[in-house]
């Protein structure tokens, strides 16, 4: 795991020391308390003059309001450091996230990545909050507790000192121990659990349509069941940790009580000090015992880390192309146009491999192997093969998703010689499954151009046949649903397809966008979209099982095992 994560979730000296401090003079302001009230009830016992009280009244009165005080200070600085903390680090992740996505992401399940990017992140808070600050709280006010027991009796606060080492000691261990395994468990099934529910929400029609609802909701109640244990489990340790420092508090206390009686009997230390010298252990046990808790906190965030790490490497993973994201305020504008690679003139060459090879990351044998292809301008060429030959890899390689080994050029230019985004402006690709976001149709195309008309909205529109549908369905603003709900496989593809010509792209990869459709829509799909390729002169590369006229394409290519058989 690497410790940059865990160093980012840390809020700094200058952030974190008001609530540190505050939670120091909480802490000492209760012990002084205790004390304070233990020599009152004593000393008012031998009925001396109220005058001779008045000290250690308003004593109690003082430390009282300032444990209250202290304590409220302590939660608003010290949670408003970590909240503040916690944003940096999900700046720091989804910027790790960009710079990896999608083929760094791939063997990741989506509801593992979502509980791991939510709730693991937000374990990273008890850092600060329940690691750190108890841990530097307990220290000062032990130290302080120690020196001032040893000032009524030397030997009660050498008992107090080993008291508190042993339960340091024996609670850190005990803890750990218990702990060890738990916490990983615990953060894994949690994972599991979360991405079994996605499953079932976002696959309910089809679970529905094939009987399987029962079966999915068995594997949700199992996953739980086993979150349920792990919980159990975890809540048993800090049982049996808060169970043994209650051990150690009380028989410190009795320790302390027959060390000091030597020196009461001599007549060396008054009753109301002996009171005080006795029960002060209470008051700091009471602080101490947050030391395992912040053992207990220490293994929930090194695996909330840990997994949060693994699925956002601060070092990509091999294979994967790393895009630079710039600084959070780059409010620089990039033109589209200036991005873009110089594309060749009629009958160029706008794509060129040789002896290109990939292979994905945690993969022990290369996907593409040694693939030669030259792809002109105005091209329309159907890539073809069985599942596993490579066809999605290719699709990856070409908008860089994907890091290569040989030579592939856009334009002329060397791929990996220039930034991925460069080449992305410049090679678009419509994916199985396009993603529609739940806002209207406006905005699900602005999104390809922010500063195009509703008139070149619709004009775009009129280009994939979708006009009379939108016209119907009450205009642009007509809303899409999540993930695209409200419409259907061919109407995706047609709004993705909109959004790449709004886009602009000299060349479009088109990977399997037929999936899930029914032969027919598919046939009529395809189609359609190389049609409008011809017309608008786009250089098209169409992965696909479907049929294909001859007559709407240039070329096939045939991959086989990774290898290209031009047909």
């Amino acid at each position: 795991m690497n410790a940059s994560l865990l160093r980012s979730a840390q809020p700094d000296v200058r952030r974190a020391w008001p609530g540190i401090a505050s939670g120091v003079l909480s802490a000492l302001s209760g012990v002084a308390l205790l004390a304070a009230s233990a020599y009152l009830i004593t000393h008012a016992a031998e009925q001396p003059p109220i005058l001779y009280l008045t000290l250690s009244m308003v004593g109690v009165r003082a430390f009282a309001l300032a444990r209250a005080f202290f304590r409220y200070l302590e939660r608003l600085a010290s949670h408003d450091a970590a909240f503040r903390q916690l944003a940096v680090v999900r700046t720091e992740l989804y910027r790790r996230l960009v710079r990896i996505a999608p083929a760094g992401l791939g063997r990741t399940d989506r509801g593992d990545l979502l509980s791991r990017m939510v709730t693991d992140v937000d374990a990273l808070q008890d850092l600060p909050l329940r690691v750190v600050q108890p841990l530097v709280v307990s220290g000062v006010v032990s130290v302080a507790s120690v020196v001032g027991v040893a000032f009524f009796s030397p030997r009660a606060a050498l008992v107090l000192l080993v008291g508190l080492v042993v339960a340091f000691v024996v609670g850190c261990v005990l803890a750990d121990a218990l702990a060890r395994r738990s916490e990983r468990a615990l953060a894994d099934r949690r994972g599991a659990l979360s991405g079994a529910v996605l499953d079932t929400v976002q696959n309910l029609d089809v679970l529905v349509a094939f009987d399987a609802v029962d079966q999915q909701l068995d594997r949700v109640a199992r996953l739980d069941a086993d979150l349920r244990r792990s919980g159990r489990r975890r809540a048993t340790s800090t049982g049996v940790v808060a169970a043994t420092i209650s051990l150690l508090s009380g028989a410190t206390v009795l320790a302390t009580a027959l060390a000091a009686a030597p020196v009461l009997e001599r007549g060396d230390l008054g009753g109301p000090a002996f009171a005080l010298v006795v029960l002060v252990p209470i008051a700091v046990f009471e602080v101490v015992a947050a030391v395992p808790t912040a053992v207990l906190a220490w293994r929930r965030v090194r695996a909330s880390a840990a997994r949060v790490e693994s699925a956002a490497p601060a070092t990509p993973p091999e294979g994967v192309v790393v895009d630079e994201v710039g600084a959070a305020d780059d409010t620089t504008t990039v033109d589209v146009d200036s991005a873009r690679l110089p594309s060749p003139g009629p009958g160029g060459v706008a794509l060129r491999l040789a002896g290109l090879s990939a292979t994905w990351p945690g993969a022990s044998s290369a996907a593409l192997v040694d693939v030669d292809l030259e792809v002109r301008v105005g091209d329309r060429i159907v890539v073809e093969g069985p599942s596993g030959a490579g066809k999605s890899t290719l699709a990856a390689v070409l908008v860089r998703f994907l890091e290569h080994r040989g030579r592939y050029e856009v334009g002329g230019v060397d791929a990996s010689t220039v930034s991925a985004d460069r080449v992305r402006a410049t090679v678009g690709l419509i994916e199985q499954s396009p993603y529609l976001f739940d806002e209207s149709v406006r905005q699900n195309l602005l999104f390809a151009r922010d500063t195009a008309t509703d008139d070149d909205l619709r004009r775009v529109l009129e280009r994939v046949d979708l006009a009379d549908w939108v016209r119907e369905r009450g205009g642009l603003d007509a809303r899409l649903g999540e993930r695209g709900a409200l419409v259907s496989g061919g109407q995706a593809q047609r709004i993705s397809l909109a959004r790449a010509l709004l886009h602009g792209f000299p060349v479009l990869v088109l990977d399997e966008p037929t999936a899930g459709l029914d032969a027919e829509l598919a046939e009529r799909l395809v189609a359609d979209v190389l049609t409008t390729a011809r017309r608008d002169g786009t250089t098209v590369v169409l992965i696909s099982h479907v049929p294909v006229d001859d007559s709407l394409v240039t070329r096939r290519v045939r991959l086989e095992a990774g290898r290209a058989v031009e047909l």
